[in-house]
C-alpha cells in the first residue's frame, strides 16, 4: 500500500472521533513521562513486593504458570464428569463447576419452578449422590476445584467435603475455591435466596470453618466478573468488587475472627473484557488497592493477607452470535490481557457460548488458546512486561482514583450491605450499561459483525440439552429419597433450623444433613423457614 493510502473501510471521519476505552473513559493520543508524584517504591515496587502492583510473586510465570481452569457443567452429573475427565486429559490443570439454575437457586429438580431448567445452563446437583457421581474417578486430593455458586454455597461445599471424606482425602489437603459471594448476587446476577444480613452469616460461618478445618481452601471468591457482565465499567467492577471484599473482611472481624486467620484465603474473580490496556491496568490497580486496604484499614499483619490473588474469565458478554468465529480472536486477546495483568488462574470462553453451552470441540479450542499463550508467545517469560508503560501506569492510577472515590461514597452509606439495600451499585451499573448501549447504537462503539463489517450469519454446531436430563435427575432424586433413612434426614434438618435460630456455626449441621442424603432443596428450605426469602425493592 502506498504511503498515505487508507483502507477502503476506514475514513478520516471514523478515526477522528474522540478516543475512549470500552468503559467510555477518554484517553490521550500520546502518553509521555509518568506523573511526578508516581513513586516507584510506594506505587509500584518490584514484583513480589508490597503493594504488589507488579504481581504477588517475584518470579511471575517463570516459576509456575497460571492454573488453566476451564469452567464446565451441563446436564447430568455423569455427562459433566465425562467433560471434566476430557479436559484434564487435554492438559487442563484445574476444574471449575457450572451449576444449573435450580441448583443456584437452592431448588431440587422435581420442584415446580425447576421445570424446563434442569441441566440447561450447568450441571444439576441435588444431593450427595449427585456430587459423588460428578467427581467419580477424579481424585480430589490431586486437583484444584472451583465451584461457582453463591446462595447455597455452604451446602454444596459440604457435599464436596463429604465426597472427599469418602475418597479418603483429608480436608487439610483439599485445594480450591467456593465462590460464596452473595453481595454480587444482590448487585448484579440476582441469584439470591435469603436477605442480605443472614446471607452474610453463611459466609462468615464458612470463613471460620475453613480456617479451622480446610486451611488450603479459598472460602470465598469475591466476584467482579458478574458485575462487569451486568454492564459495569472497569472502574465500577474494580470498586464494587473490592468494596464487597471490604464488607466480607469487616463481617469476619465482627463475627469474632482474627483478620489474619481468614483473610489469606479470600480470593477474587475478575472479568477480562475487550479493552486490552484498561484490563491490564485494572488488575494492577486491584492488587495495589487491596494491599493498602488490608495493611492500613484492617491492620493485617501477614503479607499473605495483603496479597490479592485472582481468577479471570474472558468476557462472556463480549461474545456475539453473529460471526461466532470472531469470538476466538476476542477470547485470545482477552486472555492475553489477563496473563499480562498477572492472573493466578484463567478460564477462556468458547466460540459458541453466545448460542449455547460449549461443545467439547469448542471447549478444547478454548483451552488450547491458553496453552498457546503460555508456550508459544513468550509473554510468560517476563514478569509484568508492561510495568513502566506510560499509558498503563496512567490508566492504573486513574482506575485507582475512581475506585477510592467510590469507596468514600459507600463508606458514607454505612458499607456495601447498606449501599445494596439502597440500590446504589445497582443504579450505577444500570446507568453505565445504558450509556454503553447508546454508544453502540450510535455507532460510536464498534462491535465487529454487529454494527460494522456485517455479513450473513455463519452456522456452527451447538450443544443441545434436552428434557431427558431433567427426567433422569428427577428419577435419581426419587431413588435417593426411597433408600435413605427419612427419620435421620428429618432430625438433621430440624437441627439445621435450630442452628439457624441460634448462633451455632451452620457448617456442622449441614455436613450432618449431607451425610444423611438430605437434598439441597430441603436444606435451603430449612433456612427459608427461619430467614425467609429476599425480594429486591424496585428502584425508580
Amino acid at each position: 500500500m502506498a504511503i498515505g493510502a487508507r483502507p477502503e473501510n476506514q475514513t478520516a471521519a471514523e478515526r477522528a472521533r474522540p478516543f475512549r476505552t470500552i468503559s467510555l473513559r477518554p484517553i490521550d493520543q500520546v502518553y509521555r513521562a509518568p506523573h511526578p508524584a508516581l513513586e516507584y517504591e510506594r506505587n509500584l515496587a518490584d514484583p513480589g513486593d508490597y503493594p504488589y502492583a507488579r504481581g504477588i510473586h517475584r518470579s511471575g510465570y517463570t516459576g509456575k504458570l497460571w492454573t488453566m481452569r476451564q469452567f464446565a457443567g451441563f446436564g447430568t452429573p455423569e455427562s459433566t464428569n465425562d467433560r471434566y475427565r476430557h479436559l484434564l486429559e487435554s492438559g487442563g490443570t484445574g476444574l471449575s463447576v457450572a451449576f444449573d439454575l435450580p441448583t443456584l437457586m437452592g431448588r431440587d429438580p422435581d420442584h415446580p419452578l425447576s421445570l424446563g431448567e434442569v441441566g440447561k445452563c450447568g450441571v444439576s446437583v441435588a444431593s450427595l449422590a449427585d456430587m459423588e457421581t460428578l467427581f467419580d474417578k477424579i481424585p480430589l486430593g490431586d486437583v484444584t476445584t472451583s465451584m461457582t455458586i453463591n446462595s447455597p454455597a455452604a451446602m454444596i461445599f459440604a457435599m464436596y467435603l463429604v465426597v472427599a471424606e469418602r475418597q479418603g482425602v483429608a480436608w487439610t489437603s483439599l485445594s480450591g475455591t467456593i465462590q460464596n459471594d452473595i453481595l454480587k448476587e444482590f448487585i448484579a446476577q440476582k441469584e439470591y435466596i435469603y436477605p442480605p444480613r443472614p446471607s452474610m452469616r453463611l459466609i462468615t460461618d464458612t470463613f471460620a470453618f475453613c480456617a479451622q478445618h480446610v486451611p488450603r481452601w479459598n472460602s470465598i471468591s469475591v466476584s467482579g466478573y458478574h458485575i462487569r457482565e451486568a454492564g459495569a465499567t472497569a472502574a465500577q467492577e474494580l470498586a464494587f468488587t473490592l468494596a464487597d471484599g471490604i464488607e466480607y473482611v469487616r463481617a469476619g472481624i465482627d463475627a469474632g475472627l482474627e483478620v489474619d486467620d481468614f483473610a489469606p484465603r479470600l480470593s477474587f474473580f475478575f472479568n477480562a473484557h475487550s479493552d486490552f490496556f484498561e484490563e491490564i491496568a485494572k488488575y494492577r490497580a486491584a492488587r495495589r488497592l487491596w494491599a493498602h486496604i488490608m495493611r492500613d484499614r484492617f491492620r493485617a499483619k501477614s503479607e499473605r493477607s495483603w496479597k490479592l490473588r485472582f481468577h479471570t474469565q474472558t468476557a462472556g458478554v463480549s461474545l456475539t452470535a453473529q460471526q461466532p468465529y470472531n469470538n476466538v480472536v476476542r477470547t485470545a486477546l482477552q486472555a492475553m490481557s489477563a496473563v499480562l495483568g498477572g492472573t493466578n488462574s484463567l478460564h477462556t470462553n468458547s466460540l459458541d457460548e453466545a448460542l449455547a453451552l460449549p461443545t467439547e470441540e469448542a471447549a478444547t479450542l478454548a483451552l488450547r488458546t491458553q496453552q498457546i499463550i503460555a508456550h508459544e508467545t513468550g509473554v510468560a517469560d517476563v514478569v509484568d512486561p508492561f510495568g513502566g508503560s506510560y499509558f498503563v501506569e496512567a490508566l492504573t492510577d486513574d482506575l485507582e482514583r475512581e475506585a477510592l472515590a467510590y469507596f468514600e461514597r459507600i463508606d458514607a452509606m454505612g458499607g456495601m450491605v447498606a449501599a445494596i439495600e439502597e440500590g446504589f451499585p445497582q443504579r450505577e451499573i444500570a446507568d453505565s450499561a445504558y450509556r454503553f448501549q447508546q454508544a453502540v447504537e450510535r455507532g460510536e462503539q464498534i462491535i465487529v459483525g454487529v454494527n460494522a463489517n456485517i455479513e450473513p450469519d455463519e452456522g456452527v454446531s451447538t450443544l443441545y440439552i434436552d428434557e431427558q436430563a431433567g427426567e433422569r435427575q428427577c428419577e435419581r432424586l426419587a431413588a435417593v429419597k426411597a433408600r435413605r433413612d427419612s427419620v435421620v434426614v428429618s432430625r438433621a434438618l430440624e437441627q439445621l433450623r435450630s442452628a439457624a435460630v441460634g448462633a451455632e456455626n451452620l457448617m456442622g449441621p449441614m455436613l450432618d444433613a449431607v451425610r444423611a442424603y438430605a437434598t439441597l432443596g430441603e436444606m435451603c428450605d430449612a433456612l427459608r423457614d427461619v430467614w425467609g426469602e429476599w425480594e429486591e425493592k424496585v428502584q425508580l
